[in-house]
């Protein structure tokens, strides 16, 4: 799921197709983060489709070990990845000064893997590229990308190649957006092509309709309200956040949900929603009129005070899965309060305090300590910005006549194995999960 990275070989030229850092075990994700399997400076360039960390966060390390070629992306990406790597680059040198005092030993081996100046110079490669505009990356090679629908600047890469004779075309998705969503623009047919790498992350699973995303919220805030108590969010500063507050302000607006005070306590999803404020026209526009105002706390200090306070609000915090940010603070002062809700609405991995939260049992261990667990937790499903099976289906679909290989990536292993299952279904013949490191040939 996450460390999103291929590499493109076109005869001697070499093009990398994301660099995402991957998360995990510390000791093995820093071993996978820091060697990469070629030598970032044989690389011509790199092609990046969004700024979520898990498909752009390796890039600095990639600058610092010597690649010096551009980095192709779309405008609101690189303003995006310019704030999400700076935050990276002060969370790996805090990361470090912290591990250089707990195990002094092994500070030379925990060292930051990359620094804010790495951050700095990697967005200075940044060349930016509008939609649906072809621009020749090489007298050979051109390049296209078209609106993703997943996060703000997300996009479908299409590279069109001429080697040995022939043309050859190449789509990779990146993270392809879902339809019925209305916040960004709605994902487009996948383009055919000879090599389809296509991410897979809800193959085999559908969302819940906005219908049914509003009647769960509803129930959960007219509760909470009703008890005096507080909704907690926990979600991702990048995306979720910002699709999660869209429709609160709208379902009070409209009268499906009463009307609260919204927080959102993430410095890095504030910092998100001024680049947001740049592109509006890739937005679903909705008028302000009406529209409850949204608070962002602009310190820990003052975010403790607030919810500290007896008047009920909606808290949306930093930390999708629990496992840090801004929502642990919040979760210390009321996962034993039972007038509290708890909603979920990331994924969340299977050793996450967020996945933990789920299991039906009276206490929860973090922070050195167990807790009584006594607020309310419910999961929402359909906040994703990812396509969910029927997505796959409708928007692969139509490529089935013009498309060679399809290669599913960027997903657990059975969702992966039930996307695949289904494309074979409706006609596509050449479709596999790689591992790491096989290989592909585009023939």
């Amino acid at each position: 799921m996450t460390g999103s990275m291929h590499l493109i070989e076109i005869g001697s030229r070499r093009l990398l197709l994301d660099c995402g850092l991957m998360r995990g075990r510390r000791d093995e994700a820093r071993q996978r983060n820091t060697h990469f399997p070629f030598d970032p400076a044989t690389l011509d360039a790199v092609v990046l489709s969004h700024a979520h960390t898990d498909h752009c966060g390796n890039l600095p390390n990639l600058v610092k070990q010597g690649f010096r070629g551009p980095i192709y992306c779309t405008p609101a990406t690189r303003d995006l990845a310019a704030v999400m790597l700076a935050d990276a680059g002060r969370v790996q040198e805090e990361d470090a000064v912290v591990a250089g005092v707990v195990e002094p030993a092994r500070s030379g081996e925990s060292g930051p893997l990359y620094t804010r100046g790495d951050a700095r110079r990697a967005i200075e490669q940044c060349v930016t590229v509008p939609y649906e505009q072809d621009i020749a990356i090489r007298p050979d090679a051109q390049l296209r990308f078209r609106d993703a629908g997943h996060i703000l600047g997300s996009a479908i890469t299409m590279l069109t190649f001429d080697h040995m004779g022939r043309t050859h075309r190449l789509t990779f998705t990146g993270d392809l957006g879902r339809r019925g969503l209305p916040f960004l623009r709605q994902p487009p047919l996948v383009p055919a092509a000879d090599l389809i790498i296509c991410e897979s992350t809800y193959g085999g699973r559908k969302h819940d309709t906005l219908e049914v995303m509003a009647a769960k919220m509803s129930n959960v805030v007219r509760g909470t309200l009703g008890r005096g108590g507080k909704v907690l969010i926990p979600a991702f500063s990048l995306g979720r956040t910002q699709i999660v507050v869209h429709f609160l302000q709208l379902w009070m607006r409209d009268g499906i949900l009463p009307r609260l005070p919204i927080y959102v306590d993430s410095p890095l999803a504030t910092e998100i929603a001024a680049v947001h404020e740049r592109y509006t026209d890739a937005l679903e526009y909705v008028p302000a009129a009406g529209l409850p105002p949204v608070h962002h706390f602009h310190t820990p200090e003052e975010a403790r005070i607030v919810s500290t306070q007896a008047e009920p609000c909606i808290i949306v915090a930093s930390g999708g899965m629990c496992e840090g940010g801004r929502i642990i603070q919040h979760l210390r002062l009321h996962i034993d309060d039972p007038r509290t809700s708890i909603v979920l609405v990331s994924y969340q991995a299977p050793q996450s305090l967020g996945a933990q939260l789920l299991q039906l049992r009276p206490t929860i261990r973090f922070h050195g300590r167990n807790w009584n667990k006594w607020a309310e937790v419910i999961s929402i499903n359909g906040f994703s910005g990812h396509a969910d099976q029927d997505d796959f289906m409708a928007l692969l679909g139509p490529a089935l006549a013009e498309t060679g290989k399809i290669r599913l990536v960027h997903g657990e292993p059975p969702q992966a194995a039930a996307l695949a299952s289904s494309l074979r279904r409706i006609g596509f013949s050449d479709v596999a999960v790689p591992h790491r490191e096989d290989h592909v040939r585009v023939s």
